[in-house]
């Protein structure tokens, strides 16, 4: 699991690392908002732990931009303990929060409970042999339509088969043969794998990933494509 934590206290950041590694997480560790969410796209977050009070960009600021594309749970650390301030971090996203100063062993407790609801739900989510929902996909066989967090998204017929054949198969690999012929209903030659690599090409742009460090669909160079659980 991997945990990021934003704090411009660096004596905080730092404890938190210490506690948060001892429980096997894997923790990225920024001081600045605006690091933070520079660097956001290349990592793969279960969980952020976001302090309210922050020079640069302050952590309603910060969530509110992380919610534009992630789903997943978002825990605040703040030094106000007026119900206001409570209320409008749970109203622009925020899951949990917990007022400083407090016990590191606490907010390892409430990152526990905050990811074992948020893995009941995705398992939940996965609602259907046609409909399947995960990672802030949910694509439906059925209807034939797309969300991607939570804003629907326009695609061709043939982008929609390729996804959908890489999200019924998620976690593992598609070979490209497999995936040509499952969506064009013809025999693979050589010569067809231009035509899978612009198509893949377009649902990345769509879904705002890129090839260098894709976080949904990735190249299995030599094999085909995958996306990951």
């Amino acid at each position: 699991m991997n945990i990021l934590v934003v704090d411009d206290e660096i004596a905080i950041a730092d404890l938190l690392e210490i506690y948060l590694k001892n429980e096997s997480y894997n923790v990225y560790k920024y001081y600045s908002g605006k690091e933070a969410l520079e660097k956001l796209d290349t990592l793969n977050i279960d969980l952020a732990i976001l302090d309210v009070m922050m020079p640069d960009m302050d952590g309603f600021t910060l969530c509110s931009k992380i919610r534009e594309k992630y789903t997943f749970p978002i825990i605040f650390e703040t030094a106000k303990v007026e119900d206001i301030d409570k209320i409008n971090g749970l109203t622009i996203g925020a899951d949990d929060y917990i007022t400083k100063p407090f016990q590191p062993l606490e907010l390892v407790a409430r990152v526990k409970a905050q990811l074992r609801r948020y893995k009941n739900y995705n398992q939940n989510s996965e609602i259907s042999e046609n409909v399947v929902d995960f990672r802030g996909i949910v694509i439906n066989n059925n209807t034939h339509e797309f969300y991607f967090n939570e804003k629907k998204i326009e695609l061709t017929p043939t982008e929609f088969s390729i996804l959908w054949s890489l999200c019924r198969n998620r976690g593992s690999v598609v070979k490209t043969e497999d995936l040509f012929m499952e969506v064009w209903k013809e025999k693979y030659l050589e010569k067809d794998n231009n035509t899978i690599i612009v198509h893949i090409r377009h649902l990345r742009e769509k879904m705002k990933d890129t090839s260098k460090n894709p976080k949904y669909i990735k190249t299995v160079w030599g094999v085909g494509y995958k996306i990951e659980r």
